[in-house]
């Protein structure tokens, strides 16, 4: 007998965890997903932006808690999954959120940035996807990954948007979605993307300032950018069983830019 669709987006029972969930577009999904009923860990560097975000969230009645830790860094994230498992139980949701850019022409970009970028939007998706996975989903049989890519990911870029290392990182976001998703789709986890467009976010002001929001939300279909509800669904059908049937799969969420652009 098939379940409600109450039953199929309900998370009760389940821990996510969700790493750059401090702010911005992680803490929007974060939200959503407590709103949901699961339990929910958020990571960032920060402890103090962590505490505020888990204060707000528990405001909504939604059990959080928070560790911090650089998803750059191999120890911190075999420590983030040591203290979640330990704290909330098995991980059923893992969202790859946390990511940096860093801008300059590609003929003067440093190795370092372009280091720094890898590390963090990729080698640490892989990593503690890695890590998850081999301690709490595959051993079950059951997961969801939701990795965060861009439009970015998509294509090419306005002239002002000079951030190479960026876009590399979220094209290899949707191919490794891709690849994780065949290899570990047979063993009951899934694997997909969410591609934002441009949302006022921390990371994204000071673009949307330099191009102009009047601009910018003149070339989407939709006239406008993401706001703080606009993750919140795609993010809970990925996780829920409402989305069983779906992996390897991106999904842009960018007001109907990528697909004018032909991405």
């Amino acid at each position: 007998m098939s379940r409600s669709v109450q039953e199929l987006f309900n998370l009760k029972g389940r821990t996510a965890l969700v790493t750059g969930g401090s702010r911005g577009l992680g803490l929007q999904m974060a939200e959503a997903l407590g709103e949901a009923g699961a339990r929910i860990m958020i990571t960032s560097r920060k402890a103090a932006d962590l505490e505020q975000a888990v204060a707000g969230l528990q405001d909504k009645g939604i059990d959080a808690r928070w560790t911090a830790a650089d998803c750059a860094s191999e120890s911190d994230i075999g420590r983030l999954v040591d203290e979640t498992l330990q704290r909330m139980g098995d991980i059923d949701i893992l969202v790859n959120n946390a990511g940096a850019t860093w801008g300059a022409p590609a003929e003067d970009y440093p190795a370092q940035a372009w280091d720094k970028v890898m590390n963090l939007n990729i080698r640490g998706y892989f990593l503690l996807s890695q890590e998850v996975g081999r301690r709490s989903m595959l051993p079950r049989g059951r997961g969801s990954i939701i990795n965060l890519a861009s439009i970015a990911g998509l294509g090419g870029n306005p002239t002002e948007m000079k951030t190479i290392a960026y876009n590399t990182s979220k094209g290899a976001v949707i191919n490794f979605t891709r690849a994780l998703a065949g290899e570990w789709g047979p063993r009951g986890v899934r694997v997909n993307t969410i591609c934002p467009g441009f949302f006022r976010t921390k990371m994204a002001t000071v673009l949307i300032d330099t191009m102009g929001e009047d601009r910018m939300c003149a070339g989407a279909p939709l006239r406008r950018l993401g706001d703080d509800e606009d993750l919140k669904g795609i993010a809970l059908l990925l996780a829920s069983d409402a989305g069983k049937h779906i992996t390897g799969q991106w999904m842009a969420v960018d007001g109907g830019v990528s697909a004018i652009l032909g991405g």
